[in-house]
């Protein structure tokens, strides 16, 4: 059994010391690839990031075409400015599933996974801007003797 402390002086010996911070190690396919799979809503978004000239390529469809509006292409790179690394990743990603906005979040999930993948010491970075969690919201299911999930049929007393 151990032996009890008498003083408070001899606290300090007994000091275990702090675990160490987990280290990651590096994930990478023969193609020079990493891989990762993002999802928000019903949408699920599987990309590959590999080392390029800042390419987003989405469904073999730009950026550009694929997401027209500006606020999705913003929320898609901001893992990639977040790390300052926008013009050093080619980003290729089939996404499907749930609507536009989803599919956004998604990928967005999804290259911030791979980057960490890519560069383990991103994590911190990408942790801290909130881009490795997985959004868990979902559509709320209809409830029978409901219009919608909540929402209950007009009342009428006649």
């Amino acid at each position: 059994m151990a032996e009890s402390m008498q003083t408070l002086e001899g606290l300090s010996t007994l000091k275990t010391a702090a675990p160490e911070a987990p280290k990651y190690e590096k994930k990478i396919d023969k193609q020079g690839r990493s891989y990762a799979t993002g999802k928000r809503k019903n949408a699920v978004a599987r990309v590959w990031v590999k080392p390029g000239s800042g390419k987003i390529i989405v469904n073999t469809r730009a950026i550009e075409v694929f997401f027209a509006r500006p606020v999705l292409r913003m929320m898609i790179q901001q893992p990639l400015v977040a790390a300052n690394r926008q013009t050093q990743f080619d980003v290729v990603c089939t996404v499907s599933g749930g609507g536009l906005s989803g599919q956004a979040g998604a990928v967005r999930h999804g290259i911030a996974k791979a980057l960490t993948y890519y560069e383990p010491d991103l994590r911190g970075v990408l942790k801290r801007g909130g881009f490795l969690t997985r959004d868990s919201r979902v559509v709320e299911r209809k409830k029978y003797g409901r219009a919608k999930a909540r929402r209950s049929f007009q009342f009428s007393k006649r």
